[in-house]
């Protein structure tokens, strides 16, 4: 689900496999549930929050000498002039599809979502030290998966999966010819495994909503994600155990990306807020399991979703936005320089809306940018130096003020 984007976005089955089962507080889906085949399973009566162990099951399909070979620098014929701020970079990943990647507390580690070349591979989860090398698979291969991110303590991984729904097998994309569009597949859940792939608990459970990009406050304390379990595309925050939900947008539109301020009281996110003829679509394609991101813009608001405003007012799609260390500056990814909207390139800007930069000037597709806390190092992903047209790798790069 890259071509272009990914967390939504890339922006997704049973599992059968269980192991154990321990007493949580998830998130419990209310409504009349659709008729589900006998495939589909579920605890929701139990009360319980399963336990999965790994299957030999790999729908990503990598293969690992080829897209995993440890990190090498980037070749000089692929930096532009212009990126000022962007030094000694270096590539982490190669073939396949890689993206989102995103750093464990103490910067030593990456988490990260990738699948092969084969037709009808799917992401799973991975991560990796930031020398590119030990990449082990976290998810457990069956289903499709996305938006990773690390609790406190480096030593568990949260991510969505639809490894309960379809049969495990990848879900059935869209269909792209008809434009580009984001899939919303309603088995993904939000999971959290340990570092050695051992999935620990299920937080989220319905067959009927889309539950993913999911991200955690510096605090500790909650976790941010959307989904769309109230008719529209918003944006909830819970706790780590998943209890205490709290709906924090309520705009209709597309609100999703969320990631919380260094100091967790404020929480930067995209959302798009369509009128007329778009709302109409907006509407009719939200019903189908899908969207359409034509124009989105960069907001921010307080964590408990108060004292929202829009940051960005640019037209084309801009996302993936992430704080900056100071908490003043958020950088993102935008295609409103490309009239055809196909090149993304990364963008910094302040809170207050002003002092827009331009970070990256060449290699098609640039974003899912993510600082470490010191600000010195930035991961991002990019088709730059490609093995084929819109092949999106991992990069980290020293940040140059």
């Amino acid at each position: 689900m890259l071509k272009y984007f990914s967390c939504l976005f890339l922006a997704t089955f049973l599992f059968p496999c269980i192991a154990s089962a321990q007493i949580t507080s998830p998130i419990r889906d209310t409504s009349k549930k659709a008729d589900t085949t006998k495939k589909v399973f579920t605890l929701k009566t139990l009360g319980f929050s399963p336990i999965y162990s790994a299957t030999k099951q790999d729908n990503a399909a990598i293969d690992t000498a080829r897209q995993f070979r440890g990190t090498h620098p980037l070749p000089d014929s692929c930096y532009y002039a212009g990126e000022k701020h962007l030094k000694n970079i270096r590539q982490l990943t190669f073939e396949g599809e890689n993206a989102e990647a995103y750093f464990s507390p103490d910067d030593k580690f990456l988490t990260f979502q990738a699948h092969g070349t084969k037709p009808g591979t799917c992401d799973q989860i991975y991560m990796m030290p930031l020398d590119g090398s030990r990449v082990k698979r976290i998810s457990t291969g069956a289903g499709r998966t996305t938006c990773s991110y690390f609790l406190p303590g480096d030593d568990k991984i949260l991510y969505s999966s639809t490894q309960a729904m379809y049969g495990g097998s990848c879900p059935t994309e869209p269909d792209f010819s008809k434009g580009y569009v984001w899939p919303l597949y309603k088995g993904y859940d939000i999971y959290v495994a340990d570092t050695n792939g051992k999935v620990l608990r299920q937080l989220t459970f319905d067959t009927l909503y889309y539950d993913a990009e999911s991200t955690i406050s510096p605090k500790g304390d909650r976790i941010v994600f959307t989904s769309t379990r109230s008719g529209n595309i918003d944006l909830f925050s819970m706790k780590l155990d998943g209890s205490d939900l709290k709906q924090l947008t309520h705009e209709e539109g597309y609100n999703g990306g969320a990631y919380y301020s260094p100091d967790g009281n404020e929480i930067v996110y995209r959302a798009s807020r369509p009128a007329g003829d778009e709302l109409k679509e907006y509407r009719s394609l939200l019903k189908q399991g899908i969207v359409k991101p034509t124009t989105l813009e960069i907001y921010v608001m307080n964590a408990d979703g108060s004292n929202k405003r829009q940051v960005t007012h640019l037209g084309g799609a801009s996302f993936a936005p992430y704080f900056m260390p100071d908490g003043e500056h958020i950088i993102f990814s935008s295609n409103y320089l490309d009239p055809k909207g196909r090149a993304f390139d990364l963008f910094t800007i302040k809170k207050d809306g002003t002092g827009l930069e331009r970070i990256t000037y060449g290699g098609g597709f640039n974003s899912f940018p993510m600082f470490s806390r010191d600000g010195k190092t930035l991961v991002f992903c990019s088709n730059r130096n490609g093995s084929h047209p819109h092949n999106t790798n991992i990069f980290v790069a020293d940040w140059a003020p």
